[in-house]
């Protein structure tokens, strides 16, 4: 079933960027990516996490599961992650779960940002209390996170056969070994974007967001650490797959600088859309579903591109906190939308690249436009033009996101 909300088709421009980029690029700097594809990728993408920081939680118990007598569930999602119907004003996908299932779901916007998500909730997910929410979405490094310090439930298999779906190297990934505890739910790239009537020379690489005098306080970065900082290092010819303390603090002093001389409108999480739609800001760092949503709901006065020197690529994952008391109806959604059909429709909305396989094959009935399209089903030359931020040791994960918050002003 199609939803009735679709994106626009994307613009030529960004398959012909792309394809020079790749061509441009000197493939040697990405030998993590020689030979391994398109799943291989992402495979490489979900292994790369953080050791964990913080404190384990040792000696928690699953809450009681509820599921039987209570047909209800409560999912924290980030911000246009889920297909939407602005004429009915519901999420089709999800409402037909409900009407299958029998389960009444309550979903909320409500993630920002990993670590300011995680800040509000850290207390009581450390105590193993139910703070509300039986699914929650987290970054491959912060459900690492989440995973070490051992605040997930461990999911049934058997209630979620669907994940046999997932791209096969996203199935057994480093930070959760045979997705005990976690399911991927979508993933994506960020690079670079800007309004196409104010800017219609258009932009190529970060540095560009520096140099153009037009751009000064029209210029807004994301908060998510590993996203800004990737592509300030890649920018800086820099490999984010193997990069050292000193890598990252010469890129700190590019966006220190570059905040001091309010170049940089603002570090904003996912609201930072809203800039761009105020006119605010006339150039981003971003991500590359956002780009797209934008352009339908505003109007097509965005551009989307992967930087020349790259961008990064991630994961976001479904997980159950210790202390929901509905797991089994949080793994019935997770079931459903490991679903082909399901997760096509989905992806023809957020436009984020599609983790399930059988996916783009059933975007032949939602949307045939979007099957080539590289933002949701990447080819191994697409996938080549980004990166992996590279997995974190504990005290590098805490050293690294306190000089990130500081430099921003958090």
């Amino acid at each position: 079933m199609m939803s009735t909300r679709k994106p626009l088709p994307k613009d030529p421009l960004i398959r012909s960027l792309v394809a020079a980029q790749l061509a441009s690029r000197r493939m040697s700097r990405r030998s993590l990516m020689t030979g391994i594809g398109a799943a291989g990728m992402l495979g490489a993408l979900a292994a790369c996490g953080t050791s964990g920081t913080g404190t384990s939680s040792e000696g928690l118990s699953p809450a009681e599961d509820l599921s039987e007598q209570e047909k209800q569930l409560f999912w924290a999602n980030w911000t246009l992650y889920l297909d939407y119907d602005d004429s009915t004003r519901t999420y089709p996908s999800l409402e037909r779960f409900q009407e299958q299932t029998g389960i009444e779901v309550t979903y909320a916007e409500d993630i920002n940002g990993n670590e300011t998500y995680y800040g509000t909730i850290q207390s009581q997910l450390n105590a193993g209390q139910d703070f509300g929410q039986d699914i929650v979405t987290f970054t491959d490094w912060m459900a690492a996170r989440l995973i070490s310090q051992g605040v997930v439930q461990e999911l049934d298999h058997a209630n979620i056969p669907n994940l046999q779906n997932l791209l096969p190297n996203l199935l057994d990934v480093e930070f959760d070994p045979g997705r005990q505890r976690s399911v991927t739910w979508q993933s994506g790239m960020a690079g670079i974007a800007w309004n196409k009537e104010e800017l219609p020379d258009g932009l190529h690489s970060v540095s560009d967001l520096w140099n153009t005098p037009e751009l000064r306080g029209r210029v807004t970065v994301l908060d998510e650490m590993r996203d800004t900082m990737g592509l300030l290092m890649l920018d800086e010819g820099v490999d984010i797959t193997s990069f050292t303390a000193e890598d990252f603090e010469n890129a700190i002093d590019v966006l220190a600088e570059n905040i001091t001389s309010g170049q940089i409108r603002q570090v904003r999480g996912n609201d930072y859309k809203e800039d761009l739609v105020s006119g605010d800001a006339l150039a981003a760092i971003c991500w590359s579903g956002d780009i797209t949503q934008l352009n339908f709901e505003e109007g097509d006065r965005w551009e989307f591109v992967i930087p020349e020197a790259g961008g990064t690529l991630w994961s976001d994952n479904l997980l159950v906190p210790m202390g929901a008391t509905h797991k089994t109806n949080a793994e019935t959604l997770m079931n459903y939308y490991l679903d082909p059909e399901v997760a096509a429709e989905v992806a023809a909305y957020v436009n984020f690249v599609c983790p399930v396989v059988g996916a783009k094959e059933a975007m032949e009935q939602v949307d045939p436009e979007l099957v080539d399209d590289p933002l949701i089903f990447p080819s191994d030359e697409d996938l080549q033009h980004v990166s992996v931020f590279r997995a974190l040791e504990a005290d590098e994960e805490s050293e690294f996101i306190d000089l990130f918050q500081r430099t921003i002003g958090n």
